[in-house]
């Protein structure tokens, strides 16, 4: 995967025009972010989702359900769905990714929780690079996915006291909702 991070300079994706994402910052320097920040994760078609920047939390998770295991050629896939916000169920997202591993997490209550693991790719400002994340069902939580620190190594500096340092403009990505029932 290394190869097409460092090859995706410019491209188009989903109708986004991206332009000179790189899979790290310049050496010695980190992006500051806030403690929580809006991404994509365009491996998985996620326009956009709402994410808490989690240093406390080694691996990141996303939200899912509908759960289910299966096999494709040879290999492990899971398939899932999200609801990319939290008071608006009905708007759905479904998406199929490679299993890498499965673990045993323990959740900030320390509760104990078998889940997979998938590697994909994910934007957050001008930055593209590979994380793993973990899949659980999020439902009573604020945020749809954690963003943990494992993702984060060298590459940003979290400011606890800000927000959407990166910008709020993928909060647009879903333009058939209504501004009014938007929970964002």
């Amino acid at each position: 995967m290394s190869h097409y991070l460092n090859a995706l300079h410019f491209s188009v994706w989903k109708g986004y025009f991206l332009l000179n994402f790189q899979p790290t910052p310049s050496p010695g320097k980190c992006t500051l972010i806030g403690w929580k920040e809006w991404l994509v994760l365009p491996d998985l078609g996620i326009p956009a989702l709402k994410a808490k920047i989690d240093t406390g939390a080694r691996t990141s998770a996303l939200h899912t359900f509908s759960l289910e295991e299966f096999t494709s050629e040879g290999g492990l896939m899971v398939r899932f769905g999200i609801h990319p916000f939290r008071k608006q169920s009905t708007v759905e997202l479904f998406c199929e990714a490679p299993v890498v591993d499965q673990r045993l997490v323990k959740d900030s209550g320390g509760h104990s929780e078998m889940r997979y693991l998938i590697e994909t790719s994910v934007l957050l400002g001008t930055l593209l690079w590979p994380i793993k994340i973990s899949l659980t069902n999020r439902d009573g939580m604020m945020f749809r996915m954690l963003l943990g620190r494992t993702a984060l190594k060298d590459r940003f500096m979290v400011d606890p006291a800000k927000a959407y340092l990166t910008g709020k403009k993928l909060k647009k990505s879903y333009p058939h909702l209504k501004k009014r029932s938007q929970q964002l």
